[in-house]
């Protein structure tokens, strides 16, 4: 099924809506609207990666590939627009913020489109994306003098010291961003950086190069001068040290294992970075949930994009006195999910993306029903659906000596167990070193704050799945322990790509003897002042 696209917006694609039409129907890009799409690479290599779709493995697009020499010259581009860009008011910088919030809305059928053909997920999983970006964009546009706005501070001398806070941007921020969300991960990192006067390099996850790329291209419509956002596409091993070369911030979004190298190199040459990495994260339904609501919360928690979520659960601590009902609703509502690889809204789970995804979770399951688990849903792959689909699947008694207990699967695979004592349940959510994103699930939302506080995680959401933490673009979002360190979103997301400086005017007074005091005299002036100070509650 070939896709026509004779200009920018509308639906890319049909989909297979016919109950008898071939499940494993083939979908294609209009080569024009390809090379629309690979001509934003800076790639002079002369060398190409082919691209195909999980959905049946059919070829999507050649991307051309960059070299070190590509890297060097698109911070070359970024720097030059980056000084033009600084000079560029709040507000302008703000209204186009507020232009690509529409342009994302009214796109978003072909955004998703290009989404659900290269990563593989249900079309409900991939609306997440340009709502992330919408609600990233309004945000930040509209608080944008909130954060970065100078801020008057305390002077030492009360009137006679005046101190500003300026928030000066970093220069040229790297960001690689990975393959699971493909459009929101490109992008949603970069608008604050470019809104707080810097300019970005993006390396997106090879494979799902085209979703990033038509990111950069709405960039561009908005109003953002090209050269400010420089795509580079190749390897990791190749690309990842030239950027943080050259890079006065990095932004990195993967495996714990990679982010751990990105933070020696940052350390090296002692700039900032920010990392979400890997999760093994915790879901605790207690004796008070409300059954039906867990259930519904669970599947989502779990089996959105197929697993592939940084922050989906691939644990769950259920107490005993409703663990047998929960059970039997969580999997009822898990087995009648609909699976499949057609571009419409009622698919509940679409594909995995790759034969390494697929290998993972299938060689996970198979090491836990081999050493005594017990699969209480799903359990195999689903080749007559698409190369890489497989079943959403709960497991029951999974233990320790199991991959899939600490190790995380990053599919669509979730262990259960029972608790009595929720002290006991707190402990074992806690266990091993990530600390990415837990759910909570009480009719007592005081009673789930007041755990939360005690789960070493990042995020933390009372009776959802992770959407409410994750769409609350005000609040912090980001990893405790081993899945990262720094926060996207809210102020921390801003002010991680700006300076602090502190501008201080005196007045009158010099921090020196003056007036014929002696430098004993000063001494013994300023600790009369000091103690003054603090009984009138000064700080």
């Amino acid at each position: 099924m070939s896709a026509s696209v004779p200009g920018p917006g509308g639906s890319l694609v049909g989909g297979p809506s016919d109950p008898e039409h071939d499940p494993r129907a083939s979908y294609a890009l209009e080569p024009a609207y390809v090379a629309r799409l690979t001509d934003r690479v800076l790639a002079t290599s002369g060398t190409t990666v082919p691209l195909s779709s999980p959905l049946d493995g059919a070829p999507l697009a050649n991307i051309p590939q960059s070299s070190a020499a590509d890297v060097d010259e698109a911070y070359r581009r970024a720097r030059a627009a980056q000084k033009q860009w600084a000079r560029t008011s709040l507000e302008e910088r703000s209204a186009i913020l507020l232009r690509l919030h529409d342009i994302v809305l009214d796109r978003q059928d072909e955004i998703m489109d290009l989404i659900q053909l290269e990563s593989g997920k249900a079309r409900k999983h991939a609306f997440d994306e340009p709502l992330h970006i919408a609600l990233t964009a309004r945000y930040y546009a509209r608080t944008a003098h909130r954060h970065l706005d100078t801020e008057r501070k305390s002077g030492v001398i009360p009137v006679l010291t005046r101190v500003e806070q300026n928030r000066i941007p970093k220069g040229v921020v790297g960001i690689i961003s990975p393959w699971n969300y493909p459009f929101t991960m490109a992008l949603c990192d970069g608008l604050p950086a470019l809104l707080a006067g810097n300019a970005v390099v993006t390396k997106p996850d090879a494979q799902t190069m085209l979703s990033a790329l038509l990111g950069a291209e709405l960039l561009e419509e908005a109003g953002f001068p090209r050269d400010l956002w420089v795509v580079v596409a190749g390897p990791g091993r190749e690309l990842g040290t030239p950027m943080i070369e050259r890079s006065d911030y990095i932004c990195f979004t993967g495996s714990t294992a990679t982010g751990k190298i990105i933070a020696k190199q940052c350390a090296e040459r002692l700039i900032g970075c920010s990392l979400e990495l890997g999760g093994k994260n915790p879901i605790l339904v207690l004796r008070d949930a409300d059954i039906e609501r867990a259930a519904e919360g669970a599947v989502r928690a779990t089996f959105s994009n197929a697993g592939q979520l940084c922050v989906s659960t691939e644990r769950m601590f259920v107490a005993d006195q409703i663990y047998d009902r929960f059970v039997e609703r969580f999997v009822a509502r898990t087995k009648a999910m609909t699976l499949g690889t057609a571009m419409e809204w009622d698919v509940d789970m679409g594909s995995l993306i790759s034969q390494d995804q697929l290998d993972t979770v299938t060689a996970h399951v198979e090491d836990a029903v081999a050493k005594g688990a017990t699969v209480l849903a799903g359990g195999r792959a689903r080749p007559d659906l698409g190369p890489y689909f497989y079943e959403p699947t709960i497991l029951e008694g999974v233990t320790p000596e199991m991959t899939c207990f600490g190790n995380e699967t990053f599919g669509p695979v979730i262990s259960i167990y029972r608790f009595h004592d929720e002290s006991d349940a707190i402990e074992r959510a806690n266990e091993g070193e990530y600390g990415l994103n837990a759910a909570i699930y009480t009719r007592d939302g005081a009673r789930g704050r007041a755990i939360a506080r005690q789960i070493k995680c990042g995020t933390v959401n009372v009776n959802e799945a992770f959407g409410a933490t994750f769409a609350s673009i005000d609040s912090p979002m980001g990893g405790m322990r081993e899945s990262g360190m720094g926060r996207r979103q809210g102020s921390e997301g801003i002010h991680r790509y700006t300076e602090s400086q502190a501008v201080a005017t005196q007045r009158l007074l010099r921090f020196a003897p003056q007036y014929g005091l002696s430098d004993r005299g000063y001494a013994k002036v300023m600790t009369a002042s000091l103690r003054v100070l603090n009984k009138l509650g000064r700080a």
